[in-house]
């Protein structure tokens, strides 16, 4: 028979720890099959690997919960599409090759199963493979209910945190992004691997109407990385979804799941969470930029979707770059 599996809140099984017995949450499940054995998820494994750190490793990639990088400010809520938290890279020998495997199972479980032969993809074209530009931070305390693993490197900010960071999807705003062979990309973004998610989107576009395509289309590409919240009263470009007919919705709804298939359940799930307090998808804009239109065949390389607390902006030129902020409130900083 198929295993089935419990899920129980990350949160509630961290805050069952004490913040010392590391040891024990590096084996604490988030996830439990039905015959009790534990599942391993992405803060268990993180867990494990800051257990498995000498105190000299420590001090270069363990940081406090609110600390804030001199450079980089507060690393928690840190994103950027080319940057690394900490020097060594995960490939290099200041990692033992058992650690090295640990961040591998770290990013395997934040990324769904199909999805892994396409991030390797990027990560060949981009870095030379996985861990070789990539580094890695712990930030705050397994156990202690603020803690966090934070992947970083060219064209990835990724992070898990076992709901330590309260109101936010993803753990914090996150990027991803893909260079296919050639900085300025053609019309075709020919083998990049994201670029199916704006074909998705354009095709919403090919269902409005005149005025609505008049609504929806922007002139000028707002700064990619400009994704704080703009805060109560404050209306971003483009459609509002509710003026939207309900099968254009609908197929919006289906690119909103193209966007979210990358990445595992609880995050996919978390985002639909975050949404639905702010009002769903009703309550966001939709904007295609005119701006930035590679090849001027009105496929839209540049676009955007955006509420009160939600932002995803899709950067296809010249090449793809994709910025994400999730949160319930808008009241919430962004370090960008």
């Amino acid at each position: 028979m198929p295993t089935r599996t419990m899920r129980l809140s990350r949160r509630s099984v961290l805050q069952a720890i004490s913040s010392g017995a590391v040891a024990a949450v590096a084996r604490a499940p988030f996830v439990v099959a039905a015959d009790g054995s534990a599942a391993a998820t992405a803060e268990s494994l993180a867990a494990r690997l800051h257990s498995s750190l000498t105190p000299a490793q420590r001090k270069q990639v363990c940081f406090p919960w609110d600390y804030v990088h001199p450079k980089f400010g507060l690393l928690r809520t840190r994103v950027g599409n080319n940057w690394n938290a900490t020097e060594p890279s995960v490939k290099s020998d200041f990692f033992t090759k058992d650690q090295q495997q640990l961040v591998r199972d770290i990013f395997e479980h934040l990324i769904e199963p199909e999805w892994h032969a396409r991030f390797d993809k990027q990560l060949e074209d981009d870095t030379g493979g996985f861990g070789h530009d990539q580094s890695v931070a712990l930030i705050g305390e397994p156990g202690s209910g603020t803690f966090q693993f934070l992947l970083t490197g060219r064209h990835m900010t990724l992070r898990c945190d076992g709901d330590s960071a309260d109101h936010v999807a993803f753990g914090g705003p996150i990027f991803y992004g893909h260079d296919a062979g050639g900085f300025n990309e053609d019309k075709n973004h020919e083998g990049n691997v994201f670029w199916p998610q704006a074909v998705a989107a354009n095709a919403v576009c090919g269902m409005l109407d005149g005025k609505q395509r008049q609504q929806a289309l922007v002139a000028t590409v707002p700064r990619e990385n400009a994704i704080a919240f703009r805060g109560r009263g404050q209306e971003p470009a483009g459609i509002p979804v509710s003026d939207l007919s309900a099968d254009q919705r609908a197929e919006l709804e289906r690119v909103l799941g193209v966007l979210l298939e990358p990445y595992r359940t609880v995050d996919r799930d978390e985002v639909r969470g975050c949404l639905s307090k702010q009002g769903g998808l009703e309550r966001c804009r939709l904007a295609f930029y005119r701006e930035g239109d590679i090849g001027d065949d009105g496929v839209w390389d540049n676009w955007r979707l955006e509420g009160p607390a939600f932002v995803w902006h899709f950067r296809g030129a010249p090449h793809v770059h994709v910025w994400v902020n999730i949160a319930d409130t808008p009241d919430i900083p962004t370090n960008a």
